[in-house]
């Protein structure tokens, strides 16, 4: 593997803006920071039209029944695990998006030393889920250089899989074994090579475009309301109650009693009012349609 100084990286340069970081105030710091903050939404723009790329491979996966499937080290890894996490109460996903990081679920919270060095970890973590020719792998790293990172997109590729990269660093070693490579550049950090900050801003918000913008593809959302939304706790039974009132306009008895009927299925009660059918119909009719609620109601 080529060497690449990590001095030569723009993650790891000095801002020279805040050369006297120690020295100012609060906020002068805070002012300092937001500017920097703005380049994160600049940059990214600037590869929209590789992120789109991206979730269109996305889309093609889960209709094959495949998986999105995050994997990095560090803060990248961990950014990785929040969003596919959080698509399971959004979504009522179950293992279509999978997170994982370098030394394992004890990384979440406390460094693995050294798990990040290693391409052979990241192929076994790969094969521990059994990944497949129908699944997307995104590697991020905001380097562009980590092994780990590497080591997950060669195995991805040896089984056909479809590989996305994120860097933070432009011409990023990572880009090279990827179908799409993204790559943002929001300059260097505030605090010289701390990149869980305008990096891993960066990452977040393409990973939330990612999800999001491939749950809308297969169904998952009706006008900008989140149908397929598992109602685990008070407030998010009242949110159901609402998106069913606003999906179709009915009162709050009717949004409560077809939610009781269709246990609580957001999908099916819109459904099964928008049309007058029952459950077992609505179920049938959403499966027909690949999960679009606008094509049960034509």
């Amino acid at each position: 593997m080529e060497s690449v100084k990590i001095e030569h990286l723009n993650t790891e340069s000095r801002n020279p803006k805040t050369l006297n970081l120690d020295t100012m105030s609060t906020m002068e710091l805070l002012h300092i920071m937001n500017e920097e903050d703005q380049k994160v939404i600049e940059t990214i723009k600037e590869a929209l039209p590789q992120i789109e790329k991206s979730i269109q491979l996305t889309i093609d996966a889960l209709h094959k029944k495949g998986r999105l499937i995050y994997i990095g080290a560090g803060t990248s890894g961990r950014l990785g695990i929040l969003d596919a996490v959080e698509c399971v109460p959004t979504f009522s996903t179950t293992d279509e998006v999978v997170g994982i990081i370098a030394g394992g679920e004890r990384a979440f919270v406390k460094a693995v030393e050294g798990a990040e060095d290693s391409e052979e970890l990241a192929a076994s973590d790969l094969n521990e889920i059994n990944l497949s020719d129908r699944d997307v792998v995104v590697a991020i790293a905001a380097s562009g250089r980590t092994p780990y990172a590497i080591g997950a997109l060669k195995h991805a590729r040896k089984l056909n899989a479809k590989c996305i990269s994120i860097s933070c660093n432009k011409d990023a070693r990572l880009s090279k074994y990827a179908d799409v490579a993204i790559e943002v550049d929001a300059g260097p950090e505030i605090l010289t090579g701390s990149t869980r900050l305008k990096a891993g801003t960066s990452q977040k918000i393409i990973l939330n475009m990612i999800s999001t913008a491939a749950m809308v593809g297969i169904g998952k959302v009706y006008g900008n309301l989140m149908i397929d939304m598992k109602a685990t706790n008070q407030k998010l039974v009242e949110r159901a109650k609402r998106i069913v009132i606003e999906s179709t306009g009915c009162n709050i008895q009717v949004a409560e009693q077809t939610l009781e009927r269709a246990e609580f299925d957001i999908k099916e009660a819109i459904v099964m009012i928008l049309t007058g059918i029952t459950k077992e119909e609505a179920k049938k009719r959403i499966h027909e349609s690949g999960g679009f609620i606008r094509n049960c109601i034509q």
